[in-house]
């Protein structure tokens, strides 16, 4: 999952992308308004953190500017206003959610899940497909039970597959959501997490539909239909 952080106070923003980067998410930092603006409106992104008092163009003004343009970005506002017409004032221009600083980095990462997995459709916390479990609100996944031991990569692509279960996703969009802005990423480095994801979970789970993307599926004979290659 790739997180967009706008946030002035370079210390802090450091400490959250480590954090989150801990818990193999994909994070981009802008410095101030205006380029956190430029990246909500030109790049995808599962969900954005926001501070408020920024430079050269404020909070509120970057998440106006991102509804006014369509996009459904699930936003967390995390600011030092902890006033309720400040709260008020964030809801009123788009905000999923709000944190007030001082916060606990372990409540920071939880509330994101949180707005990853709705805005994905799903209300239970927990998402199945055939053998597989994840639990989105605490980033863990099984197969038959066990616990899957996945890379920061493999984690990222499983679970953007594990959201969109049974629906096609498309290749560009899991490199877009799998690396972080300044990657340099080799044409071939999703088919070769994906062949090791096929390892580990097992090769019929991930179709490849040719041209299309992958999909996750639970397998079953009704839904095993032959739309394309498996093959890595």
């Amino acid at each position: 999952m790739r997180v967009l952080l706008v946030e002035d106070d370079a210390d802090l923003a450091e400490r959250i992308a480590r954090a989150l980067r801990a818990e193999h998410f994909a994070v981009d930092i802008a410095e101030n308004g205006e380029d956190g603006a430029h990246l909500g409106e030109t790049e995808r992104y599962d969900v954005a953190v926001l501070d408020l008092g920024l430079p050269k163009l404020d909070g509120l003004s970057v998440l106006r500017s991102w509804r006014q343009a369509g996009r459904p970005l699930p936003v967390l506002i995390l600011t030092a206003r902890d006033g309720w017409s400040e709260k008020v004032a964030g809801f009123k221009a788009g905000a999923d959610d709000y944190l007030v600083k001082p916060f606990r980095i372990e409540e920071l990462v939880m509330r994101l899940r949180a707005l990853i997995r709705r805005a994905a459709g799903h209300a239970d916390s927990v998402i199945t497909c055939g053998p597989l479990r994840f639990d989105a609100q605490t980033g863990q996944f099984e197969r038959d039970g066990l616990p899957l031991r996945l890379t920061a990569f493999e984690w990222r692509v499983l679970s953007c597959l594990m959201l969109r279960r049974e629906a096609v996703v498309e290749r560009a969009d899991l490199i877009e959501r799998v690396y972080e802005g300044d990657s340099d990423v080799d044409s071939n480095s999703i088919e070769v997490i994906i062949g090791r994801l096929r390892r580990k979970i097992g090769g019929e789970r991930i179709e490849t539909l040719r041209g299309r993307g992958y999909r996750l599926t639970a397998g079953t004979a009704e839904n095993a239909r032959s739309d394309g290659p498996k093959g890595g």
